[in-house]
């Protein structure tokens, strides 16, 4: 069943919250910069900021403590531009090791359900986070040959969490679909005060915006530049009369990118964090998004809170995102062409750009990281508390 809502807060100890050890087991970590890897970080500043305690278990990062939290690394192996995680059996041992309250699983696959399924059998409740579309992907990579077996992968590989929280409703249903139980919605939180409206007056941005555009509008794209993200649809856009596009990122379609849009009005900034990242979505006046396999669309987000209209494909994350007419557009997806009238229509229109500028920005008001994680402690609290209480370390309040 799907259950929406806030998770309750509990009181496990009944003198107030409690100190909770939280073992994070993700697919994807630095270096690797992606929706997964940023969502994972700013779980781990709430954690911190709460009190709890973590460690964590990845493929991708080398060192052995991150800011003071422990790391094991996980066996990998390559897949198109990715690292796979792969399950060991050194995985257990070490969450068994941590004696943690409960089991943070980020975008599970391979490694992910080997950690849920240890989890179970260790009796600590599991909080898996519906990260990533591997079923979307595989059409985009055109493997729809497999999309059926990794559908019922995915359903077994959820089936022993003790809940799964999915991003949009529509990723909540998808899993329900397949057999998922106990499925939530928590979607992304979004830094509101590092993307915000008032940079795109600075002197900084403005000096930014007239060295790469002159007085052209600037329309652009920011994220990884991969298959999925389709940004060589910009072809769409290039006949727009007084327009420069600005892409953000790095990743294996670069190169090919760069030479597809050579000697067109196209700048590439490469990979931006920070307050660079920030200035940089506040050079634009429309964001757009071609990928249609996005769960979220964290990018989208950011985008908003910078008071920027979208416009993104009517699938997956965007849809949960975008209120068509009020803060941006949804176009076809696969179909470049049906973006190009929102496009213009929002660079010609000052007015409805402000406007759209304006309600985009409201549309993330509460979605503060603070208050999105707020919602993720409190079903830790929920799992936790419900888990029998065998074997489990004595809980101190805080």
């Amino acid at each position: 069943m799907v259950t929406f809502g806030r998770a309750r807060t509990l009181n496990l100890t009944g003198g107030g919250l409690v100190s909770l050890r939280v073992a994070i087991v993700t697919e994807s970590f630095l270096p690797a910069l992606n929706g997964v890897t940023n969502s994972v970080l700013r779980v781990l500043d709430s954690i911190a900021s709460h009190g709890h305690e973590a460690m964590i278990i990845s493929p991708t990062y080398t060192e052995r403590w991150y800011q003071g939290v422990e790391h094991f690394r996980a066996p990998a192996m390559p897949f198109k531009q990715f690292a796979v995680g792969l399950p060991h059996p050194s995985l257990t041992a070490n969450i068994a090791q941590f004696r943690p309250d409960v089991v943070h699983v980020a975008s599970p696959f391979w490694l992910g359900g080997q950690a849920i399924a240890a989890a179970a059998r260790l009796g600590v409740p599991s909080v898996a986070v519906y990260q990533t579309d591997v079923s979307g992907y595989l059409a985009r990579y055109n493997m729809q040959f497999a999309r059926a077996a990794v559908d019922r992968m995915i359903a077994a590989i959820h089936a022993p969490a003790t809940v799964t929280l999915a991003p949009t409703p529509a990723s909540a249903s998808y899993l329900t679909k397949l057999g998922v139980k106990n499925v939530d919605v928590w979607g992304r939180g979004v830094d509101l005060e590092l993307f915000h409206p008032d940079r795109r007056s600075s002197p900084e941005v403005r000096a930014s915006r007239q060295l790469i555009a002159g007085d052209k509008r600037v329309v652009g794209f920011i994220g990884r530049l991969a298959a999925e993200k389709q940004v060589n649809q910009f072809d769409a856009l290039m006949d727009l009369p007084d327009t420069h596009f600005v892409i953000v990122g790095d990743g294996p379609e670069r190169a090919n990118l760069e030479a597809r849009f050579a000697g067109k009005p196209v700048t590439f900034l490469g990979s931006l964090r920070g307050e660079d990242l920030a200035n940089a979505y506040a050079m634009l006046d429309v964001f757009v998004h071609f990928g249609a396999e996005e769960t979220f669309g964290q990018t989208i987000q950011e985008a908003q809170a910078t008071g920027l209209p979208v416009v993104a494909p009517a699938s997956g994350g965007p849809l949960f995102l975008i209120q068509p007419g009020v803060n941006g557009y949804l176009g076809e997806a696969h179909r470049p062409q049906t973006f190009r009238p929102f496009v213009h229509d929002l660079l010609t229109d000052d007015g409805l750009r402000a406007r759209m500028g304006e309600d985009a920005r409201r549309s993330v008001r509460l979605k503060s990281w603070d208050a999105n994680n707020a919602i993720l402690l409190q079903h830790y609290e929920r799992v936790v508390a419900a888990a029998k209480p065998v074997g489990m370390r004595e809980r101190q309040s805080v």
